[in-house]
């Protein structure tokens, strides 16, 4: 089976061909570094962690990159204001520079915990100034921006024709109510800012040919991913929610300066909802990892995730994730049996189709959801099964394909595995003490309340074993 994208641009999976024989090009906006990532960051940067890796896993050649705003990306979105880093900069009373570099390491160490890879780039928008700059410039000379007294630049969204193309929106849907604080400089209210004069309270600015000022949030994933990637690449990620406005002007921008088109699989995950409601500040129920990963195990949370498809949106309540926990932790249990196998084996047809199904399932627009089912599968056998051939394929299996791919790791760490086997050995030597005194209720209880915990005692003559 071939790997099929759906592609938001057509509404449909499409099989999966680079424009560049095995070389692919991916864009996927990263995050605006003034607050600490949260669960909705865990689910966009885990599925897309997950693309990335199987398209490696498939033998493609993959450039990944990624931005960082750390400039221009206002209060709400919004077309006046104070940007989102100026804000907490004022509110922390530090450096915006500060703010941003603070932000943007906690993002990696969360991410990091997660077990998502690093992008192979990954670049701030103060980084390209020179070349927001020059692109958009060259939109002022083809006519597709205008600049106004203000010394404002704003993109003419009625000189693109094609505006709305990938959200499915015309210019009678694109009204002021999209954005609060509509600047009253501009043409008309959908025209979206390129470059802000900067007054003396704003604390970024750098020079321009229209004076002190500071780039719009949109234009900076246009000139670096032009600038990494080309003027065409392949995929383009993000979340639902930034398929508009911020997609949909990017692709503006793009196409009117390049004069190519701009992306060939536009990708969007879907939203996080806490409890069946959205996830956000003005809700009070915003879920910051760091408070999480105190609660669970940043791999749980990895597993839950991918437990749904990428395109749906998932739902994090203690409830639901308790039994992913559960069950992350069987899988964990069962794979920790195959840890003495050897690596020499020959082929099983019934592991080798279980695989195959893994497979397809993620060359079907990476669908995780169907394929940890099929690692339910090869639990089952492990648990069930004293083939020894079949055992080490199935190992194989995780390790060369599941783990790799999921971005999981189903081994015990050796830290807690050496305490708790040292806390087993402890308590059965306390059950070894009551039954040389005797004391059989005790050294029996001692029994039952491991056996419940999923640990067996074996006594024989050599002493006492267990197995979990």
């Amino acid at each position: 089976m071939s790997l099929k994208v759906y592609n938001t641009f057509t509404r449909e999976k499409e099989e999966f061909v680079p424009l560049h024989g095995n070389n692919v090009g991916m864009y996927v906006c990263g995050p605006t570094v003034y607050g600490y990532p949260h669960l909705g960051h865990a689910k966009s940067y885990i599925s897309f962690d997950t693309v990335y890796r199987y398209l490696k896993f498939k033998g493609y050649n993959v450039k990944y990159v990624q931005n960082i705003t750390d400039v221009g990306h206002l209060v709400k979105d919004a077309d006046e204001g104070e940007s989102k880093i100026e804000k907490q900069a004022k509110l922390e009373q530090l450096d915006p520079y500060q703010i941003a570099y603070k932000y943007e390491l906690a993002y990696f160490n969360d991410m990091e915990k997660l077990n998502i890879l690093k992008p192979d780039i990954s670049c701030r928008a103060t980084g390209h100034i020179i070349e927001i700059i020059d692109m958009i410039k060259t939109l002022v000379d083809k006519g597709y921006a205008y600049v106004t007294e203000n010394n404002n630049v704003y993109y003419d969204v009625s000189k693109f024709k094609e505006y709305g193309k990938l959200s499915n929106r015309n210019l009678d849907d694109t009204v002021s109510g999209e954005r609060i604080n509509v600047a009253d400089d501009k043409k008309r209210p959908e025209d979206f800012a390129l470059w802000k004069s900067a007054d003396e309270t704003h604390l970024m600015h750098w020079p321009s040919p229209w004076g002190e000022g500071y780039p719009g949030w949109h234009i900076e994933c246009s000139v670096m991913s032009k600038k990494y990637l080309g003027e065409t690449f392949d995929i383009h990620g993000g979340g639902v929610d930034n398929m508009f406005p911020h997609h949909e002007c990017e692709i503006a921008q793009s196409e009117a300066a390049n004069e190519v088109p701009f992306v060939k699989y536009f990708m969007h995950n879907n939203l996080v909802t806490v409890n069946g409601q959205k996830m956000g500040k003005s809700l009070g129920n915003s879920m910051f990892l760091d408070d999480i990963f105190k609660m669970y195990n940043p791999l749980v949370i990895r597993f839950y995730t991918l437990l749904s498809h990428y395109r749906r949106p998932t739902d994090f309540d203690d409830a639901k994730i308790n039994e992913a926990k559960e069950n992350y932790e069987s899988i964990v249990r069962a794979v920790s049996k195959l840890s003495n196998l050897d690596k020499e084996y020959n082929e099983d047809k019934e592991i080798t189709e279980i695989k195959d199904k893994f497979l397809d399932a993620m060359d079907d627009d990476f669908n995780t959801s169907l394929a940890i089912s099929y690692v339910y599968e090869l639990v089952k056998i492990i648990n069930t099964t004293n083939d020894e051939n079949k055992l080490k394929n199935i190992k194989s299996v995780f390790e060369i394909v599941i783990e790799p791919v999921l971005g999981l790791s189903f081994k015990k760490s050796n830290n807690s595995d050496n305490k708790e086997d040292e806390l087993i050995k402890y308590i059965i030597e306390l059950r070894n003490n009551a039954r040389s005194e005797k004391r059989f209720d005790i050294s029996d209880n001692i029994r039952d309340s491991l056996l419940k915990m999923g640990i067996t005692l074996k006594d024989s003559r050599e002493g006492t074993t267990y197995e979990k």
